[in-house]
């Protein structure tokens, strides 16, 4: 009879032999056979009840090691040039060892985030890592993200997704859990396949906080949409060793120029700067020189640098009510970087000359060092300029205010003849109390203090642009291209159907948009011919090619203002610092040789920021509403789908789902082309900003989803369904389509 194994034979044989460790190859190697295998099974079995086993389906392992082929996940860019990753399968005790990825060309990219199935080989007197790995083949990503509310049961819990869109629960095993509390917001990766039936599984991966505390809403969104809210050490590090610049750099002295800057009142930072005269040239009477200083952040964050790698990951920073995520630490983005009063700071600035029509003569770009004369704020500027001069402006009325508004005016001539497109929609701000709750929702006024300094900055973009293009220097264009054929014969429809007119058979330019903009103006058309017009538009992005910016009518534009808080615009001053030869700190080979990818990348993080703020704004509205579920509000038609219409509230601006059932007893066919609904029975017509008086029924603070119930559309109460879907709903489908197609193009017309 064999003799059974010791329990340390046991766990030598798994540690030399880690590709042969089921039972019945370990009975093998020692020869046992027959009823034996009992007696062994009970010395694997204590091994597994003292933790020194873990069993895997039929084999066993040492938890605290890993198996020869596993499965990681590549963690985040160190900085160093090495790649580590994680095994995603880890038990053991303490922290999960580290694998260090020896890369081949033939393995391609990996990126944070990536997962392969490896090759491991243990290593022994390295600090960083356990293992090296090679990689045996990348591993498509599959695994979801889920952010959700912890709900803890009997055996394990389950997650309730914040998504507005999602359908299902997700199922977490108690060991899978990571000890969350019920009612916990939590983030969750996908487990296993979603299934047709029963609730997918998932693991927590992250353990959020209380969901309803009110600052708890912003970071949902954060975590949610995958922006980067912790800067790495090396960051931080690399930020807080930077230093002033000074003269000494060949800078050109701009400190006893009266630049100020003009920003919101809450504004954390400071990244441009203002100041124009009157033209003393005798060939230009009436005319103007505007200065535009922006801060020189390619001078303390260079190309290849721990601060570039995060920047250009984060891409722009995020803005929301209650918090700030920036692209650059605050060292930088508040102290170093932020044109603050009365303190010397870098800058790159244009000096822009314009005739007494507004029109561009001239511009010269200079690397300087400025000292801000003040930092106001729009309010008590535009207040100044109309009559109520505070102490603190009236320093800087003559010097400063009245020649910037003097050349503002000039310039408004040249824009009226541009003709930028000239949308008018009001844009929300959300007050918060200092706990972070809601305290009122209101529109932001639109002053000439704003308009000034957005014409200024545009100017000093299409500056940048033409610069870079005359020297021939490699850059990212900000380009928004005309809009789409189908999208432009939608609008059409719109303006027709509301008795205005947008001629065909045309080069379409922004002139024509907004001809149909004033036709509207003043009228209870004019929010949805607004919102129209807007959804017709395509969406703006980078790309090192010019394909013209068509909403601000311009050949040429590059975003040059803010490099603060984009990407973008430290790219291009790193090109005019290579364009004008000032120093060594400029765009580099490999800055041009991944513009096309730099691009894209920084497209993409605008466009999550975008939704980040979006989401948030919808959580904070819907927070501030849930207290007056059951209130009747005015609003109108503000989007149609097939499942129900949107409708945006005057009071708050906060859009809400009428649902299908909401609109009557009759059926409703779905126009994708004219983005309509029209009753097959009546043939009325649901469309894009009708008036609409809804009964809130529902407000969903964690989605930031509101439910409408339908009153009355264009003051005609909605006949309610007694329960079904109504005679309409019953009706064949067939009948419905025949009905619905005699009426299909019946659309009531306002003749004028």
């Amino acid at each position: 009879m064999a003799r059974i194994p010791t329990e340390a034979e046991v766990l030598q044989w798994i540690s030399d032999n880690p590709t042969k460790t089921s039972k019945r190859d370990i009975a093998k190697a020692f020869g046992i056979k027959g009823a034996a295998r009992i007696d062994l099974k009970r010395v694997l079995k204590q091994l597994e009840a003292d933790g020194h086993l873990q069993k895997r389906k039929r084999s066993y392992s040492d938890p605290d090691s890993l198996p020869p082929v596993t499965v990681v996940q590549i963690l985040p860019d160190t900085g160093d040039g090495d790649v580590f990753a994680r095994p995603l399968e880890w038990s053991g005790e303490g922290d999960f060892p580290k694998v260090l990825m020896q890369l081949r060309d033939k393995d391609g990219a990996l990126g944070p985030g990536d997962r392969a199935l490896v090759r491991l080989q243990a290593v022994k007197g390295e600090d960083t890592h356990v293992y090296e790995g090679r990689v045996i083949r990348a591993i498509q990503s599959t695994s979801q993200r889920i952010l959700g509310i912890y709900r803890s049961a009997a055996e394990g819990g389950r997650i309730v997704p914040i998504d507005k869109k999602a359908d299902r629960d997700w199922f977490v095993p108690s060991k899978d859990a990571a000890d969350a509390r019920d009612g916990e917001l939590v983030e969750a990766e996908q487990t296993s396949p979603k299934k047709r039936m029963g609730s997918p599984r998932a693991r927590v991966i992250a353990r959020l906080g209380d969901p309803s505390a009110p600052k708890a809403v912003s970071l949902i969104a954060i975590h949610e949409h995958g922006i980067p809210d912790q800067f790495p050490d090396d960051v931080i590090v690399e930020a807080e060793a930077q230093d002033p610049a000074t003269l000494d750099d060949g800078r050109v002295d701009l400190r006893d120029m009266p630049l100020c800057t003009i920003d919101p009142a809450d504004a954390r930072d400071h990244d441009d700067a203002c100041f124009a005269h009157s033209d003393d040239d005798p060939s230009n009477t009436g005319g103007h020189v505007v200065w535009v200083a922006i801060a020189d952040v390619a001078h303390h964050v260079r190309s290849g640098s721990a601060l570039d790698r995060e920047a250009r990951k984060r891409g722009n920073s995020s803005y929301f009510p209650d918090r700030v995520v920036p692209m650059l630490p605050d060292r930088l983005s508040g102290d170093l970087c932020s044109l603050h009063e009365d303190v010397e700071r870098a800058c790159v600035a244009v000096r822009m000359r314009f005739d007494k029509d507004g029109n561009k003569i001239d511009h010269k770009f200079v690397r300087g060092l400025m000292k801000s004369v003040a930092s106001l704020n729009y309010e008590e500027v535009q207040a100044a300029i109309d009559g109520e001069i505070s102490d603190r402006v009236a320093p800087f009325m003559d010097d400063v205010v009245r020649p910037l508004y003097a050349a503002y005016d000039a310039l408004t001539k040249a824009r009226e003849k541009r003709q930028p497109l000239a949308l008018d929609l009001p844009e929300r701000r959300i007050e918060l109390s200092d706990t972070g709750e809601v305290t009122s929702v209101n529109f932001k006024d639109r002053l000439d203090a704003h308009r000034l300094i957005e014409e200024f900055m545009v100017l000093a973009n299409v500056a940048a642009a033409e610069t870079l293009i005359a020297k021939k220097q490699s850059l990212l264009f900000r380009v928004h291209e005309e809009p789409s054929v189908e999208k432009l014969e939608a609008l059409r429809e719109t303006a027709l159907a509301s008795g205005y007119n947008l001629a065909k058979g045309q080069v379409l330019k922004t002139a024509h948009l907004n001809q149909l903009l004033n036709a509207a103006a003043g009228t209870e058309n004019s929010e949805l011919i607004n919102m129209s017009t807007l959804r017709s538009m395509t969406q703006a992005y980078y790309n090192r090619e010019n394909f013209g910016h068509f909403g601000l009518a311009l050949r040429a534009y590059a975003h040059f203002t803010s490099p603060i808080r984009r990407y973008a615009d430290l790219i291009v001053h790193r090109a005019l610092v290579s364009a004008h030869g000032w120093g060594d700190d400029g765009l580099t080979l490999e800055d041009e040789i991944d513009l096309d990818e730099t691009a894209t990348h920084i497209s993409e993080t605008e466009r999550r920021s975008m939704l980040a703020e979006r989401d948030t704004t919808d959580r904070y509205l819907a927070a501030f509403l849930n207290d007056r579920v059951g209130g009747v509000f005015q609003g109108r038609i503000s989007g149609i789908a097939k499942f129900g219409v949107f409708a945006k509230l005057d009071e708050t601006g906060a859009d809400g789902l009428i649902l299908m059932r909401s609109l009557g007893r009759e059926y409703f066919e779905y126009d994708a082309d004219a983005q309509l609904l029209r009753g097959t029975e009546t043939g009325q017509v649901v469309m894009l900003g009708q008036r609409v008086e809804v009964k809130l029924a529902e407000a969903a603070p964690v989605t930031g989803g509101l439910t409408f119930e339908l009153v009355s559309i264009e003051d005609r109460k909605v006949a309610r369904s007694s329960g079904g879907r109504g005679k309409g709903f019953r009706r064949k489908a067939n009948s419905a389509r025949k009905k619905s197609a005699k009426t299909k193009r019946k659309v009531v017309r306002k003749r004028r």
